[in-house]
This record gives structure tokens, sequence and C-alpha cells, in this order.
């Protein structure tokens, strides 16, 4: 696959993410799929830090996420190990026994046991892992811990990304200031739960292991369960946080303590952005959307309309031709499987109400809604008329020729 142009909803740079306290970096070239960028990374936490993960629903997870969720169990993480370009997913025994044998040097390297390192592995399904080739590089990538920035991370982790992502956020927590990072990958195959993506968050924070996993969950549902590029899970997901409590404060124990909300709040945006930025790059974006859905019996009614809006085809390409077919938007409602009142629905588009109580508006002017169809931030407002309090956001991007194109090629 050739060199894919910079998404034009791409931020304008990668901000500044300062070094984390106890955390250490660096990046490597296996050459397995890219032969002329990184394509490894290593995260190394300092002794004592905790560490969170949630991974893919997939029933065909990869075994790298099968490994790193018993590691994460065990309770004792420092490390984790990420190539890109194959997810050695569906590869039976041959994938597992190469991913252990590259573990086994890492780990001999590091003077850490092999149950220590979480993995994590995204590019081509079905295609075992090169183990040797991941192996050969171990020595140096443990030479080079600590050189690598985390833009630099953020790039080695990349498929079809057409830009690396990253976000930061710093607060002060009982006197302590205490900051966030977060970096990930993904553009293609993504939908709730997770996406085809991965994600490495690390704080200088100190948090205990359980109120870590509680925050990292409660943060995920409003973020990256909450995007779509093409409805499609994919089988390597894996998001992480790890806390090395480097910073000078008490550690946090309760997840509903004044101070983990704090540290929950921070999480949430540095997620959101990520979030965001992951569907800004989806495989032949050229628009982002907020479909957002009120009146429904519960938030999970909410989430499940705001979803088949988000993820049919006839609307996703209706916005890409920048056609004002409200109509797919009402047939995206009915099929949902969500409660909905046909006789009291109503809908709006870039603040534009097009339809109420069930039938669209007599004034209604198609005017400002083309016009709000032309820009790169597309607002789809539904009210599905139960009365509820029932709520939800679903962000996702337009369905172009640009992401059929992609996904044609992307073996080759």
């Amino acid at each position: 696959m050739s060199k894919l142009p910079l998404s034009p909803l791409a931020p304008d740079s990668f901000p500044h993410l300062s070094d984390i306290a106890g955390i250490r970096l660096s990046v490597g070239r296996s050459g397995m799929k890219y032969k002329d960028r990184d394509d490894v990374m290593v995260l190394l936490a300092q002794e004592g830090s905790t560490v969170a993960g949630i991974f893919t629903q997939s029933a065909t997870a990869a075994a790298p996420v099968d490994w790193s969720r018993a590691g994460i169990a065990s309770g004792n993480p420092r490390a984790i190990i990420t190539n890109a370009g194959n997810a050695n997913a569906f590869t039976g025994m041959r994938g597992t026994t190469a991913m252990r044998h590259y573990l086994s040097k890492l780990a001999d390297t590091l003077s850490l046991a092999d149950t220590q390192i979480l993995v994590a592995s995204t590019g081509v399904i079905g295609e075992p892992i090169n183990g040797e080739a991941m192996a050969a590089i171990c020595e140096g990538l443990v030479a080079d811990i600590g050189q690598a920035s985390w833009q630099d991370a953020a790039g080695a982790i990349r498929t079809t990304d057409t830009f690396a992502k990253g976000a930061t956020i710093s607060c002060t927590i009982g006197g302590a200031v205490i900051t966030i990072n977060g970096i990930a990958k993904g553009s293609g195959m993504i939908a709730p739960d997770m996406a085809t993506m991965l994600a490495y968050l690390g704080t200088d924070a100190s948090i205990s292991a359980d109120c870590l996993e509680i925050l990292l969950r409660r943060c995920a549902d409003k973020s990256f369960n909450a995007i779509t590029v093409d409805s499609d899970t994919s089988t390597s997901d894996s998001v992480y946080l790890v806390a090395t409590g480097a910073a000078d404060m008490p550690a946090i124990t309760e997840a509903d303590s004044p101070e983990a909300q704090q540290v929950q709040a921070a999480l949430q945006v540095v997620m959101t952005d990520l979030a965001h930025q992951i569907v800004k790059d989806g495989e032949g974006a050229q628009k982002f959307i907020t479909v957002t859905v009120t009146g429904a019996l519960s938030d999970a009614d909410a989430k499940k309309v705001a979803s088949a809006i988000a993820n049919s085809p006839l609307v996703k390409t209706a916005i890409a031709g920048e056609d004002a077919n409200w109509g797919r938007i009402i047939m995206a409602v009915g099929k949902s499987g969500a409660a909905a009142s046909r006789d009291e629905l109503s809908i709006a588009i870039g603040g534009t109400i097009i339809a109420e109580q069930g039938e669209r508006v007599e004034d209604y002017d198609e005017a400002p809604v083309t016009a709000h169809m032309t820009g790169e931030n597309i607002d789809i407002t539904v009210d599905v008329g139960m009365r509820g309090a029932g709520q939800a956001t679903i962000w996702t991007c337009d369905l172009t020729h640009g992401y059929i194109s992609i996904n044609a090629d992307y073996r080759s």
C-alpha cells in the first residue's frame, strides 16, 4: 500500500507531551511489513506502578489479547511491547509460539518474567508474526529505553493512520501536579466495543490497581466505546493505563473519592480527545459527525439509536455527498431496535429543526441544512419521543470512495 494522504480533519500538529516520571519508551524497526519506519514500541514502567487494561469483545481475539488479559490479572505487569503491521490474530499455536519467543528474549533483556510484559499487535489478520524478527531487535529496544518520546511511540504503532495521535493534560490533586499523557492508533475497523485501536495512557499519579481499572472503564464508555467508523470490531483492541505513583501525593484507592473524580475528569478529557482523533483519521474520512440522541427510555436505548444512525452506510454516504437526505435518519431510528415514538420523533441537523411531532415542519427550509452539510463538522440531533431521560452521543465519519480504495488495497 502506498503512503496515504494526510486526513483533511487532522490536527495542525502533534501536541507536546512531557515525560511521565516512571515511564520510559523506546522504538525500533522489525522490517516485517514497513521497511522505512519504526514499527515496534516498548513502554517500561518503574517498579511499583499499577496497570489497568481493557480489551476487545471479539470472540476471535488475537493471541496478544489473551496473553495481556492474563498479565493484567496477575497484578504485576511492568512493560508493554507493541508491533504494527501484523495483528498475530487467528494464527493458532504458531502465532502464540512466535509471540512467546520474542517475549522470552525481551524479558531476559529487561530482567523481568515474561508474564510481566503485556503485548499488543495490530495489522493484517491471519498471518503468523515473525518471532525471530521481533526477537532480533529486543536488545536494541532495551538499550534505547528512555530515548523515545511519546510522539515517537505514537508514530511507531500506526498502520493506516495518516497522523500520529496524542493528547495530554495536567491538573492539581491534593497539592500535587499530576500529568496524564495518551497516544493511540486507529483509522479503520472501528466500532464499539472498542475499535481497531490501541491506546496507551500514562500518569504519574498514585492510584491502586482496582481503582485504576474502574476509572479506565468509566472513561472508555464515553470515549472509545462511543466511536465508529465502519461498524467492524477488531480482534486486537487494547487500551492500557499505567500509573507510576511518582507524584508526591497519597495513593488514591476509592474510585468515588473527590481525588479520584478529579483524575477521572482529566482522564476523560484525554481519552475523548484521542477518540475524536481516531474518527477524524477514519479511512477516507472527510467529515466528522456527532450524533446525539435524547428522549429515550434509557441511555442504552439512546446508544442503540445513535449507533444505528452512525453506522448506516446510507446516512454516511449521504453526508459524504453533502446531501441533506434526512429520511435516511428516520430509517436508521426505526431499525435500531430501541423504543421510539414515530408520532413524537424530532430531528435536527446543524441546529435546524427538520421534523417534529412525527412529520416535517411546515416551514422547513433546506438551505441552512445544505450549507451545514458542506462543512467538516456535522451535527445530527434526534429526540426519539419517548419522553425519557435516556441520552447518548456517538461520533463517526462519512463513508467515501477513499474507504473502499484503502481497504481494497490493504494487504499490498
